[in-house]
């Protein structure tokens, strides 16, 4: 471990912070540069504890290290943003679609440097005067009209966003749903506050298989990240707990390994988009750890293979197809970018 503190130390100049003037949460890389120039596109979603909050759009450069706020690209959202997510580059649209969580699933689309304009908003309630929160959503690559959204009210929703209607609904989960992934066209995963991991398939929706559930009854699990390098992979979460949990969807119910390295409660997974056996988690420790999954787990458990810190709990953690060579974090008002 004493190399991993040695090499962030040495690798603390190719870091890029870009402040805020409100705490930060969700955030999402485009998946394509922008049109007009190569930079590289990033939207941070306000944390603020009440109605008004903010979506902003700021753009990378990677030859410069710098990192510039457009104000035209800047729009007020109705509750903190869940998650927001870029739409996949096999969209093939001439204009990035961006996409945002919270009360509604809402699709905006940004015209360059000039605006943001919204383009639709996806409401599944019967009721017009409630609607139960959404915790999170997928985009699918390889069908790129359908996105899955998940809930509090136990269900996981499939939106056709060409036709702006419902594909199906399902009950997923006992409890809250907190957080949904695709592996393929039509199999989607979601984690629950019931503690399960549940994967289901659109040609078969009165059945789930569960892979995994938590060691201790009704344990949360709070996020799952599906290994796009490798589907055979999935990691979660635990709520209030230090360890990733990597499963094998080949034998359910035993993880194949647990990183427990985190001094503090893990917040934020990620897979590497170039390589199936790397995995980067964050945390309440105020650190980013780096993985190198081995074949064989040792009886020692595995050490993480570098780290970087933060000066603060680590809220959120993106690492892009776009930017393979950068790992995004939030922490507190800041966004910062991590050389990897």
């Amino acid at each position: 471990m004493e190399n991993s503190t040695q090499e962030s130390h040495l690798r603390s100049e190719n870091t890029v912070t870009y402040e805020s003037p409100y705490p930060l949460y969700a955030m999402a890389i485009s998946s394509t540069a922008s049109r007009a120039n190569q930079y590289q596109r990033i939207a941070l979603g306000s944390f603020i504890e009440d109605y008004n909050n903010r979506i902003d759009i700021v753009s990378f450069d990677p030859e410069t290290l710098s990192i510039k706020l457009h104000q035209n690209l800047s729009v007020e959202h109705p509750y903190p943003p869940t998650k927001l997510m870029f739409s996949p580059s096999s969209l093939h649209k001439s204009n990035d679609l961006l996409a945002s969580s919270g009360d509604y699933l809402r699709l905006w689309e940004v015209r360059d440097s000039a605006s943001v304009e919204p383009v639709l908003v996806l409401n599944n309630s019967k009721t017009s005067e409630f609607c139960a929160p959404l915790t999170s959503f997928d985009w699918n690559d390889i069908e790129p009209k359908r996105i899955g959204t998940c809930s509090i009210d136990t269900t996981c929703t499939i939106w056709d966003i060409e036709k702006g209607v419902v594909e199906t609904q399902l009950i997923a989960h006992d409890k809250e749903v907190h957080d949904i992934a695709w592996g393929e066209a039509r199999v989607f995963a979601s984690v629950s506050a019931d503690g399960s991991v549940r994967i289901f398939d659109l040609r078969d929706k009165e059945h789930s298989t569960i892979i995994y559930e938590s060691p201790r009854p009704d344990t949360p699990l709070l996020r799952l990240a599906w290994n796009k390098q490798d589907l055979r992979y999935m990691a979660t979460i635990l709520m209030d707990s230090n360890k990733v949990v990597i499963l094998d969807i080949r034998s359910p119910t035993v993880p194949v390994a647990e990183l427990e390295r985190h001094m503090a409660s893990v917040n934020a997974i990620a897979w590497a988009p170039q390589s199936c056996r790397h995995i980067c988690s964050a945390g309440d420790d105020s650190q980013a750890l780096i993985w190198e999954l081995p074949t064989v787990a040792g009886p020692n458990g595995i050490d993480p293979m570098s780290m970087c810190s933060a000066t603060s709990e680590i809220n959120q953690l993106r690492w892009s197809a776009a930017l393979p060579d950068w790992i995004a974090i939030a922490f507190s008002n800041k966004m910062q970018l991590l050389k990897v």
